[in-house]
C-alpha cells in the first residue's frame, strides 16, 4: 500500500527499519523479528540498501517478500552510490513490477574505503536529484531523510534546511529523521522547517541504546548527540547488556511519549534486525508508561 496515503490517516504511525542480512541465517532472524513486530500493526517496514548499494538485489527481494508473504507495506531504500541513472532506473522498474510502491530516496554513504562521496559519472550527486528521478519513473510514494541536528557534511543548519526544502520541492512526500536522543531537537527542527514552507509529515527516527560502543559509533557517523546524563548512565552499566537495554528502552519510551504528545505523527524504529527493545518500547506505550 502507498505509505503516503496511510500517513494521511490518524496515527500514531509506527514503522520499523531493517538491513539486508548477509546469509540465510540472518534472513531467518530478520523474518523472526518481523513476525514478532507484525503484531504491533506497523504502518510500514523499510529495508536499507547496504554500503555502496552493495545489497540492492537483496533489498528488492526482501521488500517484495515482506509484502507478499507477510502482507505488510514495505519501503525500499535507494541510494545514488556507485550507480548510473540507467541502473537506478532498472531497480525502480523491478520494484514497480514486483508491486513495491514506496521508496526512500537517499544520497547514501560512500563505500568504507572512501572518505568522501563521489557520484557516478552518469549518476546523481544529491538525494534531491534522485527524488526527482524516482517521481518521474513511476508513481511511487517517495520519502526522504532529514537531520534534526544537521547533516554532518552541511556547512550550516540553514544550508541543510535549504537542501531539504529543495528535496521536498522535487517530490519528497514525507521525511524520516536521523536518530536523536533529545526530543527538543525534533521540535526545534520542526519549527525551523515549517517556517521555510516544508509542510510534509516528518517522522522522528528512534534508536534505543542497546550497546554503548555501537551507539557511540553511530552517533559519530551521523552527527547526533547523546545527552551527557544518558551517556553516563549507559557507560556505568556497559558490561551488563540487559541493564544497557533497559536504560535505552526507558529513555526511548520517554522520547516517544514526548514526541507523540507534541504532535509527531509516530515513530520510525531503527531495529538493527532485532525486535526485543522495540517491542518493549511499544509495550510501554500501550501500558501508558
Amino acid at each position: 500500500m502507498n505509505i503516503c496515503d496511510q500517513l494521511s490517516a490518524a496515527g500514531p504511525h509506527f514503522s520499523f527499519e531493517f538491513f539486508p542480512p548477509k546469509n540465510d541465517e540472518g534472513i531467518a532472524q530478520l523474518f523472526d523479528a518481523l513476525a514478532d513486530l507484525r503484531a504491533y500493526a506497523p504502518t510500514y517496514v523499510s529495508v536499507t540498501y547496504g554500503a555502496g548499494g552493495s545489497t540492492r538485489n537483496v533489498t528488492v527481494d526482501l521488500v517484495a517478500r515482506i509484502q507478499s508473504e507477510l502482507g505488510l507495506s514495505a519501503m525500499a531504500h535507494l541510494t545514488c552510490v556507485g550507480a548510473s541513472r540507467d541502473e537506478i532506473g532498472s531497480v525502480l522498474d523491478e520494484l514497480w513490477e514486483r508491486g513495491v510502491r514506496n521508496v526512500l530516496a537517499l544520497r547514501g554513504d560512500p563505500p568504507r574505503d572512501e572518505k568522501h562521496f563521489v557520484p557516478h559519472p552518469d549518476g546523481f550527486r544529491y538525494a534531491s536529484e534522485l527524488t526527482e528521478f524516482v517521481r518521474s519513473r513511476h508513481s511511487f510514494c517517495v520519502a526522504g531523510a532529514c537531520y534534526p541536528e544537521r547533516h554532518p557534511e552541511a556547512a550550516s543548519l540553514e544550508a541543510d534546511i535549504d537542501a531539504l526544502k529543495k528535496k521536498v520541492d522535487l517530490g519528497a512526500q514525507f521525511l524520516i529523521s536521523q536518530l536523536f536522543f533529545d526530543s527538543s531537537e525534533y521540535f526545534r527542527f520542526l519549527e525551523r522547517v515549517r517556517k521555510v514552507g516544508i509542510e510534509v509529515p516528518i517522522v522522528p527516527g528512534i534508536m534505543p541504546i542497546t550497546n554503548v560502543s555501537q551507539i557511540k559509533r553511530f552517533t559519530e557517523m551521523c552527527g547526533a548527540r547523546i545527552p551527557q546524563d544518558l551517556l553516563v548512565r549507559a557507560e556505568a552499566h556497559e558490561a551488563d547488556k540487559a541493564a544497557v537495554r533497559a536504560i535505552g528502552v526507558e529513555h526511548a519510551t520517554k522520547q516517544c511519549i514526548e514526541l507523540l504528545a507534541g504532535g509527531a505523527p509516530g515513530a520510525h524504529f531503527y531495529t538493527l534486525n532485532r525486535s526485543l527493545a522495540t517491542r518493549e518500547i511499544l509495550d510501554n506505550l500501550r501500558a501508558g508508561s
